[in-house]
């Protein structure tokens, strides 16, 4: 090919590709106040994010794809453990990290700071990223189902879709509650449903949030997966 029909093909790219990069750029912020639901974007909120900023979460976490990688990504964290999680694990780290090699420090926040990071955390986790990060994205769960090694039961699905973040069997899972290798051990299925449904009517001093999110038929996998976790197994 001559110079000149390779400059003018190296032109022809060049434009071709600034013209799509241009339209995809309008069209990202043409649907930019539909996929954050800007109409939601209330005064606390916006509170939630300063005490987001002001207490230099992103130092430990990430959160749409930027912070530090040291500890969990908080995306969905309000999806995962809803807003008793949320001011659990922020208002008592101390007992919520107790048996996590991590451990996060007592900000001491108002209940007023973590309500409004609360709702900052409802409202992130609730923009449309086409399932960034890619923990969150079901196909990643589904290889971490696999890649762990358990069988393919209800009980155990549900425990890896539910439970992994903060619970880990076997040597795989989160770390910020206990491990529950052997908790058949000391409770049945039906103690087991009691304790998710609502963990202080059966260890009153737990800081474990009462598990809303879970449906009847997940709650009852989960309790009869759990119930067969023992020592001797």
């Amino acid at each position: 090919m001559a110079n000149r029909g390779a400059f003018y093909l190296f032109l022809a790219g060049t434009l071709s590709s600034l013209v799509l990069f241009l339209a995809l750029t309008v069209d990202t912020h043409r649907q930019v106040g539909a996929l954050t639901h800007a109409d939601r974007l209330s005064d606390q909120v916006v509170a939630g994010k300063h005490v987001w900023e002001s207490k230099n979460c992103n130092e430990c976490h990430t959160i749409l794809g930027f912070g530090i990688y040291y500890a969990p990504d908080l995306t969905r964290v309000y999806q995962r453990i809803g807003s008793d999680g949320i001011k659990a694990a922020v208002g008592s780290p101390e007992k919520v990290f107790a048996s996590s090699f991590r451990k996060m420090p007592n900000l001491h926040l108002t209940d007023q700071e973590i309500a409004d990071l609360t709702a900052f955390l409802q409202w992130t986790g609730d923009i449309d990223n086409h399932d960034w990060p890619p923990q969150d994205t079901p196909e990643h769960r589904e290889r971490r189902r696999m890649a762990a090694g358990f069988s393919l039961s209800a009980g155990s699905l549900a425990f890896r879709d539910k439970c992994m973040g903060c619970h880990a069997v076997g040597g795989s899972g989160g770390g910020i509650g206990p491990a529950l290798d052997t908790i058949g051990d000391r409770y049945d299925a039906a103690a087991i449903v009691k304790y998710v449904s609502d963990p202080t009517t059966v260890k009153p001093a737990s800081a474990m949030p009462a598990q809303k999110n879970l449906t009847s038929d997940e709650l009852q996998a989960i309790a009869d997966f759990l119930a067969k976790q023992k020592g001797g197994a």
